[in-house]
C-alpha cells in the first residue's frame, strides 16, 4: 500500500470515528526498519492534537489499514484510558503487587477492547478486511507452551 493510500485511509477513518474536526490528528510514516512497533501514537489531550505513527519500514502486521483503525481507536478511547490509569495510580502504592496487577489487567483489557472494536470497524468499512496474523507467527504453538511440564497425576 503506498503513502497516498495510507493517507486517504487515515482521513477516512478519522471522519468515520468522528475524531476530526474536534481533534487535529496527523499521520507520520516511520521508515526506520529498527522501530519495533507497527503502530503507536503521541497525544496532547489539552490541545486535542495527536500524531499517529505507522511503521511502513518493517511492519509486524500484514494489514496496515487494520493498524490504522486500531491506533485511531486508541485515540478515541484515550480519555477513558487516562481516567482508569489515574484511578489505579491514586489507589495503589507504586511498586505494589496490587498496582502491578491492576495495570496488567487494565492494559490487557484495553488492548483486547481496542482490537475488537478495530476488527468490527474494519469488517464494516474496510477496503482490506483480511485480519493480520503477524503477531501469531512469532508465538509458540499450543504444544510448545506445554513442553517440559510435569504431569500432575
Amino acid at each position: 500500500m503506498d503513502k497516498q493510500d495510507l493517507q486517504r485511509l487515515f482521513e477516512k477513518y478519522c471522519q468515520k470515528l468522528r475524531l476530526t474536526p474536534a481533534w487535529d490528528v496527523k499521520l507520520e510514516l516511520v521508515e526506520d526498519p529498527a522501530w519495533p512497533k507497527t503502530g503507536d501514537f503521541k497525544i496532547d489531550c489539552d490541545d486535542r492534537k495527536a500524531i499517529l505513527l505507522l511503521n511502513v519500514g518493517n511492519p509486524k502486521q500484514e494489514n496496515l489499514e487494520e493498524v490504522l483503525v486500531h491506533e485511531l481507536m486508541h485515540i478515541k478511547l484515550y480519555p477513558l484510558d487516562q481516567v482508569t490509569e489515574a484511578l489505579i495510580v491514586s489507589h495503589y502504592p507504586e511498586g505494589s503487587p496490587a498496582r502491578d496487577f491492576a495495570y496488567r489487567q487494565f492494559f490487557c483489557a484495553l488492548e483486547q477492547t481496542v482490537e475488537e472494536l478495530a476488527k468490527c470497524f474494519l469488517l464494516e468499512f474496510g477496503e482490506n478486511r483480511e485480519l493480520s496474523f503477524g503477531r501469531c507467527r512469532g508465538m509458540k504453538s499450543f504444544d510448545e507452551l506445554y513442553q517440559g511440564l510435569n504431569n500432575i497425576e
